[in-house]
């Protein structure tokens, strides 16, 4: 179902912003432009305002945020906004930002310079594991870890299980888990975030499939595919995995591999039946 729209057009703000110094210290106009995507039936079936996302509001949360920074860049001013608004502004899923620059200083005949963007909320399935050490703390600790980062909240976590380990056999058992991740990051930042919480931990990549204190890995991302030479979402192995697919099935039963579009439950009856 597609999100509904409320549109500010043309605000216009002064401020300091620009590569020349001169930008900094005297200032110009800049005019804003915001496309907030979120849901109003709400407000629609009973005329209160707080079940909607106050313009008015919203249009002084950009002045105040454009007013009090100082960037070189059009590109770091709206990423910034973009970010700040998504997580201060209720009901806010995802936002269109463009901001034009009139008195561009290039020396030319010229209407306006812009850069527009649109930024929003993501969601993301993470499996975890781990067979050394006090695996349990390890893996509690990796998901407050998650939910500390900027532009991350976990939502759901699913029960922690004991699995038998997979490819190399001769190892501890796993304790495994899967957890439901609203983000703001891009899936190589995110994957970036993991690795550095595996680092946290002590994980040293010497055996494949071999034991680790921690393991985290991108399942889903919203229905993204991926297949990079460092990043393949969904996971490629996933559908082979019950340790995955179990505690995934727990709290996402019914999310659709955006492939070979089958629900976790399927592919879990699935590998079921194949007795693994």
């Amino acid at each position: 179902m597609e999100l509904d729209k409320i549109k500010i057009e043309d605000l216009e703000i002064f401020a300091n912003h620009g590569v020349f110094p001169e930008e900094n210290t005297l200032g110009q106009k800049f005019i804003v432009s915001a496309t907030l995507y979120t849901d109003t039936r709400r407000a629609g079936l009973t005329d209160e305002l707080t079940e909607s996302i106050h313009y008015g509001e919203v249009s002084a949360f950009i002045n105040e945020y454009v007013k009090k920074h100082t960037y070189k860049l059009l590109e770091r001013v709206v990423e910034g906004l973009a970010e700040e608004m998504l997580l201060n502004i209720k009901g806010l899923r995802k936002v269109r930002l463009e901001i034009k620059k009139p008195w561009a200083p290039i020396g030319l005949p010229l209407k306006t310079a812009s850069v527009e963007i649109e930024r929003g909320w993501h969601t993301a399935y993470i499996a975890l594991g781990s067979n050394i050490g006090d695996s349990e703390k390890y893996l509690k600790d990796a998901i407050k870890a998650l939910d500390v980062i900027p532009g991350c909240q976990v939502e759901k976590v699913s029960t922690i299980i004991r699995t038998a380990p997979y490819g190399v056999t001769d190892q501890p058992d796993f304790l495994n888990g899967c957890l439901k991740l609203r983000t703001l990051l891009y899936p190589k930042e995110l994957l970036s975030e993991l690795n550095r919480i595996e680092k946290e931990a002590g994980r040293e990549r010497i055996i494949h499939w071999g034991p680790r204190t921690l393991d985290l890995d991108i399942i889903f991302y919203d229905d993204l595919i991926c297949e990079d030479d460092d990043l393949c979402i969904p996971h490629v192995e996933m559908h082979k995995r019950d340790f995955v697919l179990r505690p995934l099935e727990e709290i996402a039963p019914y999310k659709r591999h955006p492939a070979n579009g089958k629900t976790v439950r399927e592919m879990l009856e699935e590998l079921e039946s194949k007795g693994v």
